[in-house]
């Protein structure tokens, strides 16, 4: 098992790591704390089912509350809702869950019959953007008011990946009584620590503490605003000002203005977030191995680290890196910058005169982002692909990314933890159609290292799987950038590898 204490520096913050445990302490009489944090990332409707992103997972979990989640402190999944889980047999997980947990609104508790209903509706709901979290479910049934018995459809070890952090629970009895979208907008009453108070799609989300939260934290922010401020000067500036007291993904050039701040400070963390370039197939040139390796040679991710992000990211060599499970040094090919071999394999697949393509990026999603891409284009004229940059709205971009719509483009995918879910996601057939990538021999190995509980042996499965997917290359694997928050003095947060900001990991002194 990896040592995910090594990746994670831990912030000052006294009891705020997230265990579901003792009793209810009473706030003492005190001013009502808030935070607000500057985020890059929306939530952009009130069904917490009808995006993927990491924001909208950390809001949701926290209001309606998740089964379990990863603990970065611990290495290892601990329970939330769930008190503990058992797998009889390779295809039977069993959760038992916790006793006592009041819906918000105090006129029920969380039963088993939630999380059927929540399960059954991800899978079903037409705006559902979370399909793949259940895709491997079979059924899932109650065993008794508080435990649920899930069935896959073939044996999948990696289940928690797919169901921790990621299932929200919503209340099967506000569902069927008002319907989704009423209970969505006017009945969100959840299970979680914290409860929503405001959304304004594309513009901030509030949520405030549950007093009645089992082994709820005085020190916990009564309130968190999420505020979305796209411009990194934008953030630094409202932190600096002290109109919000974090701000996310500070960039490289902007660190040192915070440091010199004496209202602030920046934490640094490891990033389990994968940056990559992606070829769509399903698209002309794309279809053309040849030409997608051109790209993976042609791009000098050395420069682009040292200069753009000014070494605050790690070179990978596959879709993993030294800190996940399943990591290997032995990847081939790892696509070496090399502009001779780039430009002999753009003519070799065809195009002896070049190529004119589009290359999409977000901008101000991910640090520098447009900077990177900037970079780029450059290093792949010198091979003869004459790229055109790209820059629609983040959310254009990202629902025509959803609907396998672009061809070319620049992206990150985060929380890979165990990356299973993740590579199943962009690079297997049928499971999303991203980039419509289709492999027989990847789709194989995916499926053994999934049914392997044997760690040694699912780890053999996912370097070949790796190893099959780096010789097709549907996407060029970048780097793993690192995370830098400026965070006002008089807050502690604990910042996770995986991007997720919760209330109940942070403390206001």
């Amino acid at each position: 098992m990896i040592d995910f204490r090594l990746l994670r520096r831990i912030v000052t913050f006294a009891g705020a790591v997230f265990i579901i445990a003792g009793l209810t302490v009473p706030a003492e009489a005190r001013k009502k704390t808030r935070v607000t944090v500057g985020v890059t990332e929306t939530v952009g409707a009130y069904n917490p089912h009808s995006d993927s992103v990491a924001l909208m997972y950390a809001v949701w979990c926290q209001v309606y509350g998740c089964l379990g989640s990863w603990d970065f402190t611990k290495a290892k999944d601990v329970g939330v809702l769930a008190e503990s889980w058992a797998i009889p047999d390779p295809n039977t997980w069993i959760f038992k869950l916790r006793k006592g947990i009041k819906r918000h609104d105090g006129k029920a508790e969380l039963t088993a019959a939630d999380v059927i209903h929540s399960i059954k509706r991800i899978g079903t709901d037409k705006r559902s953007s979370q399909r793949q979290n259940v895709k491997k479910i079979k059924s899932a049934t109650a065993l008794d008011k508080y435990t649920v018995k899930i069935v896959t459809k073939k044996p999948t070890a990696p289940l928690l990946g797919y169901v921790f952090d990621r299932v929200m629970i919503t209340s099967k009895d506000l569902y069927e009584k008002h319907g989704a979208r009423t209970a969505d907008r006017k009945y969100h009453y959840g299970y979680g620590p914290y409860m929503l108070k405001r959304l304004r799609t594309g513009e901030s989300v509030v949520i405030e503490k549950n007093p009645h939260w089992p082994g709820v934290k005085s020190e916990w922010p009564d309130e968190v605003i999420f505020r979305i401020m796209r411009e990194p000067e934008q953030r630094v500036t409202a932190l600096l000002n002290g109109e919000i007291q974090i701000a996310q993904f500070v960039p490289p050039h902007l660190l040192s203005k915070v440091r010199k701040s004496k209202n602030a400070r920046i934490e640094e963390m490891g990033s389990v977030e994968l940056m990559m370039l992606l070829m769509n197939p399903a698209f002309k040139p794309w279809d053309n191995e040849l030409l997608r390796k051109a790209v993976a040679y042609a791009i000098d991710r050395e420069s682009i680290i040292k200069n753009v992000l000014k070494g605050e990211a790690i070179k990978l060599t596959g879709p993993i890196g030294p800190l996940q499970f399943g990591y290997s040094k032995n990847v081939k090919p790892t696509y070496e910058y090399n502009p001779a071999k780039a430009r002999e394999l753009v003519k070799k697949a065809g195009y002896p005169n070049g190529i004119d393509v589009e290359l999409y990026t977000p901008v101000g999603r991910y640090v520098n982002d447009k900077q990177v891409t900037q970079a780029m284009i450059p290093m792949l004229k010198a091979v003869g692909i004459r790229a055109k940059l790209k820059t629609p709205e983040w959310s254009t971009l990202w629902s025509n990314v959803r609907k396998g719509k672009v061809p070319f483009f620049y992206m990150g995918r985060g929380g890979m933890v165990d990356p299973s879910a993740a590579l199943s996601q962009y690079f297997e057939t049928g499971i999303a159609p991203r980039i419509k990538f289709s492999s027989k021999k990847v789709d194989g190995l995916l499926q053994k290292e999934r049914e392997t509980f044997d760690l040694a042996k699912r780890k053999k499965y996912m370097n070949q799987a790796i190893n099959a997917l780096m010789e097709e290359v549907p996407a060029h694997f970048l780097w793993h950038q690192k995370i830098h928050y400026g965070v006002a003095n008089g807050v502690n947060i604990a910042i996770r590898p995986d991007k997720r900001i919760h209330g109940y990991e942070m403390t206001v002194e």
